[in-house]
């Protein structure tokens, strides 16, 4: 969300913002916020004068009492209550105002960082930088559920007669290699200076606005039936909401911090639930790096975190490549993000394994989280969040690229000590 006071200053920067993310029909929300501002403005100001007035009124009122001048002592207390109806009708129009511009404030995007490529949509997202030389074996490499059947390692037809399309059972060694990949990232992150973290799998209705727009909400988010409550879609909405109407000191910042959650997806849209696969399913694990600085910090936190998730991969002897977002596919409160992507043999292209996001102070704003400085004023800190890692997606990854020819799994070093020491799977 951003801040009224630059749409009062600088309405045609927001719209220009507005027309670099292909969202015309957002302009005229810009105007509405605008008059609606002046609107409540001028009801304050009206307010304030007659709790003036009032005050200076009540006070002659018992003087006129004591000298005797009933009647003009009653035309006083007819004017103090004339004012106290105004007052009451005045205050009611400052509620619907404030909900009003609210309203119209929570879906304008946020300002985008100069360096986001203009794009309409993910077909204009643009290449930053490959890692690791990507490879085509000789062999073939079967689809991934195949892949997993071949080693026992997953039930998709049991998962359907319990819970539908969209959900599996894991296995066997592939069970544990999905508990291993999760563990190591834990210790990975950890060895990185990340404070670690399980946080609650369910959020209050006020954090989940703090986190996402609505239409994210809308596609994402499960809610519990009959309670204020929904089910995480990533700790990162935990996480930020960890701090909400928190007040921070300035030498509490940067938070770094590393979560482990499952999480809980509708996946409305256009891709829909494969029947087969375990690419876009309803329920995954994850771990998630969060961090919450100063302002001035973010865009550095920003490269940081993504080359973290790039050093992750690469331990495990995965090529990954990452894209820049462009100015359409970025979400309204994102300032800037990128996705990490790993090489598929099998299909010789890269897919999406993560997404690392700015957010700027959108999320401080929705949430009221606050930094005191050292000087003593008060300001919004900046929000980022990435994905370390998210099995079972990253599992396609990890069984396509350490696919051997005899069909055995090839167990990289760094992974080997959560796995018993092995160093395949067969």
């Amino acid at each position: 969300m951003l801040d009224i006071n630059l749409i009062r200053t600088n309405p045609e920067l927001v719209k220009e913002n507005i027309k670099k993310k292909f969202q015309d029909d957002k302009l005229v929300l810009v105007d509405e916020v605008i008059e609606l501002d002046r609107q409540n403005r001028e009801a304050i100001q009206r307010a304030d004068f007659l709790r003036s007035q009032r005050n200076k009124i009540s006070k002659q009122i018992g003087a006129l009492m004591g000298q005797g001048k009933k009647d003009e002592a009653e035309a006083a207390k007819q004017q103090v209550k004339d004012m106290q109806d105004e007052l009451a009708d005045i205050e009611k129009k400052e509620e619907l105002y404030a909900e009003e511009i609210r309203k119209r404030m929570l879906v304008i995007p946020q300002i985008i960082d100069d360096s986001v490529p203009i794009g309409r949509d993910d077909s204009q997202n643009v290449e930053n930088e490959r890692f690791g030389e990507p490879v085509v074996p000789e062999w073939e490499i079967p689809y991934h559920v195949d892949i997993m059947e071949r080693l026992n390692g997953i039930d998709l037809d049991a998962a359907r007669r319990t819970s539908g399309n969209g959900f599996y059972y894991l296995k066997g060694d592939i069970a544990r290699l999905h508990s291993a990949i999760l563990s190591y990232a834990r210790d990975f992150m950890i060895d990185h200076g990340f404070t670690y973290y399980v946080p609650p799998f369910m959020i209050h209705g006020n954090v989940v606005t703090g986190v996402m727009s609505f239409a994210e909400m809308e596609n994402m988010m499960y809610k519990i039936e009959g309670e204020d409550l929904y089910l995480i879609g990533t700790s990162e909405h935990s996480m930020i909401g960890k701090f909400i109407d928190q007040m921070l000191t300035e030498d509490e910042l940067p938070q770094t911090l590393t979560s482990y959650s499952p999480c809980f997806r509708k996946e409305v849209g256009a891709h829909g639930i494969e029947e087969r696969g375990v690419y876009r399913i309803h329920q995954f694990e994850k771990q998630e790096m969060v961090v919450v600085c100063k302002p001035e910090d973010s865009m550095k936190w920003y490269n940081k975190m993504w080359q973290l998730t790039v050093e992750f991969f690469r331990s495990m002897d995965i090529p990954v490549r990452t894209l820049e977002c462009c100015s359409g596919d970025l979400a309204d409160l994102k300032v800037k993000s990128c996705d990490v992507e790993a090489w598929s043999p099998r299909q010789q292209k890269y897919f999406e394994v993560g997404s690392c996001s700015n957010l700027g102070d959108a999320q401080a704003r929705r949430l009221k989280i606050r930094v005191k400085g050292a000087d003593g004023k008060k300001y919004l800190p900046h929000t980022l969040n990435n994905t370390v890692v998210a099995p079972p997606r990253m599992l396609i990854a990890f069984l396509e690229n350490n696919l051997q020819a005899d069909g055995s799994i090839r167990i990289p070093e760094a992974l080997r000590m959560y796995m018993g020491g092995k160093s395949e799977i067969r």
